[in-house]
Formats: structure tokens, C-alpha cells, sequence
């Protein structure tokens, strides 16, 4: 009889999977706007840490040091655009600017018909982000991210500090 190989279990968390259905839902929100990578990236940050760019409550808990946070969901983010491409729920445009991602056809259809309390409040999260964010450069972006980014990661760092003393 044959052997039955032990796969890893897929991570349910931070996983091309999970990052993937944040980008449906900010996709979802931005309509008829696209976004390129960079802007999704740091769109992503802010739809998890809301509260740290003077929104509504974060929809994860704040934790030390997530200023950096953005940077290494870079590669997770463009994975779970391209998983969610294959599906119809993101569709990518390449051109001369570069490569814009925009909702897909059935990325309404999906963002509709899931009602978990934490979707609903991505949901809200992402209509926040695109509200507040939609207008401004991917350049744009950076560079305001990076301003507040050194705030973000000082904030710790004083408290920490702070307590050793």
C-alpha cells in the first residue's frame, strides 16, 4: 500500500488567501478606481490600523513595531491578487503606467454575499480607506506613510524606553 504524504497546513492568517480577500473587498470600494501594487500595499495598512491614520477603530490589535508591517505583506498582497484574478474577483490592466488592479466582475457579488461581523467591518475599513485615500498617488502615499511610519515605530520605542529606566 502506498504512503499518504503529511502536506503543511495552509497558515489561515497573513496568507495569500487572507490578503487576497482584503484586496477583493478594497478593490470592491474603490470602483471605478484601481490601484497599483504600492498603493494597495500601503492601503492594506491602513485598513488594518485605521486608527493609526486617524480613522475609524483599527480592525486588528496594534502591535510594537507595525509600522513596518506594510513592507513585508508586499509579496503576500501581489500573491493573493493574482489567487483572486484566477477566480474573476480582481481583474489587472497593463499598460504604459504600469499594471492597475480594479475589482473583478464578481468581486460585488462576493463582497454582498459574505456577512461575517469581521467582513462587514472590512467592508467599512475599506469604504474608509477608499474615501480618505483614493485621490492621493501611490508617491503620495509613500511619502506620507513614511512620515508617520518613523511616529509609529517611536511610539513603541519611547515606551520601551521609558520603561527601563
Amino acid at each position: 500500500m502506498g504512503q499518504v504524504k503529511k502536506s503543511k497546513p495552509l497558515a489561515a492568517f497573513n496568507s495569500p488567501f487572507e490578503l487576497g480577500v482584503r484586496m477583493v473587498y478594497l478593490l470592491n470600494s474603490l470602483q471605478p478606481s484601481g490601484a497599483d501594487l504600492q498603493k494597495l500595499v500601503l492601503l492594506d495598512y491602513a485598513i488594518v490600523y485605521s486608527d493609526d491614520l486617524g480613522g475609524p477603530p483599527s480592525l486588528h490589535t496594534p502591535v510594537p513595531y507595525r509600522g513596518s508591517e506594510y513592507m513585508s505583506r508586499r509579496d503576500l498582497i501581489a500573491q493573493g491578487l493574482y489567487l483572486m484574478s484566477t477566480r474573476g474577483l480582481v481583474a489587472v490592466v497593463m499598460d504604459e503606467a504600469g499594471i492597475t488592479y480594479f475589482a473583478g466582475d464578481t468581486a460585488r457579488s462576493m463582497v454582498g454575499a459574505l456577512t461575517s461581523p469581521y467582513l462587514r467591518e472590512l467592508e467599512g475599513r475599506c469604504r474608509w480607506a477608499a474615501t480618505t485615500f483614493a485621490t492621493l498617488s501611490s508617491r503620495d502615499m509613500t511619502e506620507r506613510f513614511a512620515q508617520q511610519g518613523y511616529l509609529w515605530g517611536a511610539e513603541f520605542e519611547g515606551a520601551a524606553a521609558r520603561e527601563l529606566q
